[in-house]
């Protein structure tokens, strides 16, 4: 595994299928689902290459484990477009705010699914 790995969360073959996908005309809920494909192919590529997280220390109880595995939110999958030059930055910051307020409203959690009441 190349060094990086376990603490990559945008692979080559991801930042591509966000290229190809992207469209700047997405509605919300479009939004939600590429951001579900995207994770679904991070979890996919850790899982074909052996790719584990890291090892941590609790600083709280002192135990030693795996950390929790990565996970690509809407906010990440937005700022990505400005990161990796597919959006414009002005198109990036509004496109951040006006996720934000849907999910205030729609009461989503980050990765653009209903909180738990």
């Amino acid at each position: 595994m190349p060094s990086g790995d376990r603490q990559r969360t945008w692979f080559p073959e991801m930042v591509a299928f966000l290229r190809a996908h992207w469209n700047g005309k997405m509605r919300l809920p479009q939004l939600i689902e590429l951001r579900d494909h995207l994770d679904g192919m991070l979890h996919s590529i850790r899982s074909d290459r052996g790719i584990v997280p890291a090892v941590i220390t609790c600083s709280r109880c002192g135990l030693t484990g795996h950390g929790s595995a990565e996970r690509v939110s809407v906010r990440a999958m937005i700022l990505s477009l400005a990161r990796f030059g597919i959006a414009s930055t002005e198109g990036v910051k509004a496109l951040e705010k006006a996720w934000d307020q849907h999910r205030r409203n729609e009461q989503l959690d980050l990765y653009g699914r209903k909180r738990d009441a």
